[in-house]
């Protein structure tokens, strides 16, 4: 877990983090503010909308309501009904046929007023004069406290509302004024008025209206179901059915007030698909500015990465030089101060490099020169036929074999550090026939090596340890035969492939991946040494062909089948 978060722990990833949480921060924080003042401007819209609803019921209800007092207050001024009544406030008689007259003039203004179901006429005394085939006394058809509201109201209708004898009708009384004199109380009209006379439909079927008289008692609602319409008076905010409804309230010049019950829901409607669109946008603006922060992050630490890439190389022995790009200032600098330590870092190790080699060199040709090549083979010959002439002739071969090896050993030629392919070749030959007389019938070998290839030329002694890896500990504890294959081949143009194979004991994963541990190291795995003839094999590609050899010497083994090892080198090695 800690190595995953070091991993991502990157320049570019925290320019990246940081990039993508500013703008997180500064979308959310513009986001809720718009969709708050979205929310607020189509609430407060919603809401004027429905006030002006209230206006509209409420100025409905007043015209309503000024007709039923234009009727009636014709019917006060009539001429003839000021006579009737002036007579009676005298205390003159009035005949029947003058009671009757009544009825055509009311007839004729009732049915030119829209909602007055009847009316009737009253003197001072409260006694009935119209329809004139009922005698009831006024105080008998509504509470005597309308009356003395009437008579205070000086002549203006007042509204009673329902009819306690018959629930389907409303009524207003107004008092009878005496225009001829002064203006007194000549008796009293009481209107009857159908209910739904003041149905009002200007709300939509998810709205609830009410209207109600100056007693809050109502005289129209569209709610099909019982309320306490009090409790409405003083809150802002219902509940129904558990749904939330807002309550607007708005009272008309004549004393009635229209109340609006609204769904909260209906206030914000929309506001859904509005919040899915910020979000939504919201969104595509974080992935927007995500491929831009990412875009602009690796444009910054790009420079940087490559460079740290370029420096890591110089941990592996390879210091390279950084191309410049175009940046800041300040990572061109360090670039540039980076390429020139390379410059003069690489001229050191190609100084040091150079002495180096020119003493292993000298300590190679001090060696050779420490061996008398002429008293060696001059020995060897004398050697060689005296045992010929004693019939030892397989003896006196591998005398010639130990000769030719020495004599390819430890000679002393010009450019004596390369020879060709089928010198080299020669050379395990008699290194071969030596060892086979020391193992017998143990060891057997073969040789391949393609005409065309016979004159490359190669490092001298490249090849030899690796036969004797194989001679050593190929067949080591191993009673039965063990064949030791050398072959050259054309890998491609520029380079061949020289393959040394054997079948013997062969080596299991673990050991495999010790002895290619000990090739890189010079470790020495084994007390016979082994993996050190290998590493020294590297070690002087390393020095012949330089970086040329970057994993050229693959290793192949699987326990019991052998052990394949396999050189690749250039072909024009030798001729540089």
């Amino acid at each position: 877990m800690v190595d995953r978060i070091k991993k991502w722990n990157t320049l570019r990833n925290q320019i990246l983090v940081i990039f993508l949480f500013v703008m997180i921060i500064v979308l959310s924080i513009v986001s809720i503010i718009t969709l708050r003042q979205v929310s607020l401007l189509i609430k407060n819209n919603a809401e004027d909308q429905i006030r002006q609803t209230a206006v509209e019921a409420s100025g409905r209800i007043d015209s309503l309501f000024e007709q039923l007092n234009t009727a009636t207050k014709s019917i006060m001024t009539n001429h003839e009904v000021q006579k009737l009544f002036e007579r009676m406030y005298l205390g003159k008689s009035v005949t029947f046929a003058e009671l009757q007259g009544l009825k055509s003039i009311v007839n004729n203004i009732q049915a030119n007023s829209e909602g007055v179901y009847s009316v009737e006429l009253y003197t001072t005394d409260l006694k009935q004069i119209f329809p004139l085939n009922d005698s009831t006394k006024m105080f008998q058809r509504i509470n005597v406290k309308w009356i003395h509201e009437a008579e205070q109201a000086k002549g203006k209708l007042v509204w009673i509302g329902e009819d306690p004898k018959n629930d389907d009708f409303y009524l207003a009384i107004r008092r009878i004024s005496l225009i001829e004199h002064n203006f007194e109380n000549g008796g009293y009209l009481l209107v009857r008025i159908n209910k739904p006379y003041f149905s009002i439909t200007e709300v939509n079927t998810q709205q609830y209206l009410f209207v109600l008289d100056h007693e809050w008692n109502p005289i129209f609602s569209n709610f099909s179901k019982s309320i306490d319409v009090l409790s409405l008076k003083h809150q802002s905010t219902t509940k129904i059915n558990q749904i939330e409804y807002m309550v607007t309230k708005q009272s008309s010049t004549k004393g009635f007030t229209v109340v609006i019950l609204t769904p909260v829901s209906a206030l914000t409607k929309g506001m859904d698909g509005i919040r899915l669109g910020i979000i939504f946008a919201g969104i595509i603006g974080i992935v927007i500015y995500f491929l831009c922060s990412l875009f602009l992050s690796n444009m910054i630490t790009k420079p940087i990465v490559n460079l740290t890439k370029t420096m890591r190389l110089a941990n592996e022995g390879l210091l390279t030089i950084d191309p410049e790009t175009i940046t800041v200032n300040e990572i061109r600098e360090l670039n540039s101060t980076y390429n020139q330590l390379v410059r003069e870092t690489n001229h050191l190790i190609k100084t040091v490099y150079q002495k180096e080699i020119i003493r292993s060199q000298s300590e190679l040709k001090a060696l050779q020169a420490q061996i008398n090549p002429h008293f060696l083979y001059n020995t060897l010959e004398s050697l060689r036929w005296s045992l010929e002439e004693k019939g030892e002739e397989d003896l006196a071969d591998v005398v010639v074999s130990m000769s030719d090896l020495f004599r390819y050993t430890i000679s002393r030629n010009s450019n004596d550090d390369w020879v060709t392919l089928k010198e080299e070749f020669d050379h395990i030959g008699n290194y071969i026939e030596i060892i086979k007389f020391r193992f017998g019938d143990r060891i057997k070998w073969c040789l391949l090596l393609p005409e065309a290839l016979e004159h490359v030329k190669i490092p001298k002694l490249l090849i030899q340890p690796l036969v004797e890896n194989a001679v050593v500990h190929g067949s080591e504890n191993q009673l039965a035969s063990c064949t030791i294959t050398v072959a050259a081949e054309l890998a491609s143009d520029s380079y061949i492939q020289i393959v040394v194979e054997d079948d013997g004991v062969g080596m299991d994963e673990e050991r495999l991946q010790a002895v290619k541990q000990a090739m890189d190291t010079g470790d020495i795995i084994s007390k016979s040494g082994k993996g050190m003839a290998l590493h020294n094999v590297k070690k002087r590609l390393q020095l012949y062909y330089n970086e040329e050899i970057s994993d050229s010497i693959t290793i192949c083994s699987h326990k019991n089948k052998g052990t394949k090892i396999t050189l690749k080198i250039p072909v024009n090695g030798g001729e540089t």
